[in-house]
């Protein structure tokens, strides 16, 4: 059995690579990034990719996307979370919004809301979380009570990321307080610009600040705000969560920084004088380290190939997710323990250890473990739905 690329995949990983190395500046280094001018460049390179056909990607051709196969999406995915994902907080529109709204939702909305994505200029966010329902997702309280010409919303939704520039905010609500908790809960598209939706920013360890809490205080929207049957929203949830896991390639971001922290421990010495490069625990932990990462991007291959088989989607995606958020704070932790205190300081700081970010390496991991999905909850659902586990 043969794992590797085939030759047309690496041939347009090639051109992608140069393309990119064109056209993103020297100063992005990542989606999470505060910088001013994010926005903006994130919304270009969008357009850019647009217009070549390879921002839609994969998408089926009906809806506006490109024809490709499975190797070609993967390289995309792979060299856009190396790159530390240029595309910015459309990554969410492409991976598993768009996908979601051609799956369930009407002529009519997918007439509306498809085209934007597919030309690089719809900015969405998601509300799916609330203070009191992160982890257990399906005990959220925001109430959406039918009325007659649609449904007024009311509740909160915390740690909604780039709800500052979106147009739209894919969200769930509970529609029948009555009904099992997984029961009664629909799924809405709702514009940000109605009336009665407040803003407040939320801080972050990681330094920055594109993360809101939105208030909603009876918004009213209307009946084609609702995607999928109502009451159904949980089954729809389900879906939009395994698309954008099997959509986040971990792995291309994980090999650039093992291939960085190779490079430095080939030039760089210890304690005694000797390059670091020739102690066996650090040998032995890289090459740990490249192994599992290796198997994390064959592992996505697989997921993205099997994407279909709904009896084994959850499952393997969640396998995904945990074995994709411990390779990426292993990764982070060696670089720490590698550079040491230089490992700590800023990038931009003269003493910082060169080509080892390792602080922001390890802050910017810490997400993994909780966005699409936190890993206890994967390794749950590992636990019960894979190997019959009772619960605990």
């Amino acid at each position: 059995m043969n794992f590797e690329y085939p030759a047309k995949a690496e041939a347009f990983r090639a051109e992608l690579r140069a393309f990119m190395k064109e056209e993103i500046p020297s100063w992005w280094n990542y989606i999470l990034k505060d910088d001013e001018r994010s926005f903006d460049f994130t919304r270009n390179f969008c357009r850019k990719l647009a217009a070549r056909g390879w921002l839609t990607m994969g998408w089926p051709e009906e809806y506006g996307g490109t024809k490709a196969d499975v190797w070609h999406q993967n390289v995309l995915r792979e060299e856009m979370w190396a790159a530390g994902e240029p595309r910015g907080q459309q990554y969410m529109n492409l991976n598993f919004i768009g996908p979601t709204i051609m799956a369930f939702g009407t002529t009519a909305q997918k007439e509306r809301y498809l085209k934007r994505m597919v030309s690089g200029d719809a900015i969405w966010c998601q509300g799916f979380t609330e203070s009191e329902a992160g982890s257990d997702l399906a005990s959220l309280q925001m109430k959406a009570e039918q009325t007659e010409s649609g449904f007024t919303l009311n509740g909160r939704k915390t740690w909604v990321s780039y709800a500052t520039f979106a147009e739209h905010c894919i969200l769930l609500a509970r529609t029948d307080d009555d009904a099992p908790k997984h029961k009664g809960i629909s799924m809405f598209l709702v514009d940000m610009d109605t009336p009665g939706i407040i803003m407040t920013d939320m801080p972050s360890m990681a330094g920055q600040t594109k993360i809101q809490e939105l208030q909603f205080e009876n918004v009213e929207v209307p009946n084609d705000s609702l995607v999928g049957p109502k009451n159904q929203g949980w089954n729809v949830a389900l879906a939009s969560l395994e698309r954008e896991r099997v959509g986040l390639a971990y792995s291309g971001r994980n090999q650039m920084q093992l291939d960085h922290l190779l490079h430095y421990v080939k030039t760089n010495n210890d304690g005694t004088g000797q390059p670091l490069s020739n102690r066996a625990d650090v040998r032995s932990k890289i090459m740990r380290l490249r192994a599992t990462n290796r198997a994390l991007r064959l592992f996505m291959n697989k997921l993205v190939s099997n994407q279909a088989e709904e009896s084994e989607a959850s499952i393997n995606s969640a396998i995904y997710k945990v074995l994709a958020g411990d390779s990426v704070t292993a990764t982070a932790e060696l670089a720490i323990e590698l550079t040491g205190q230089r490992g700590l300081l800023d990038t931009n700081d003269p003493m910082a250890s060169i080509g080892i970010d390792a602080y922001n390496w390890w802050v910017y991991g810490i997400p993994v473990q909780v966005a699409a999905g936190p890993s206890e909850i994967q390794r749950n659902i590992i636990a019960q739905r894979g190997l019959g586990l009772p619960k605990g």
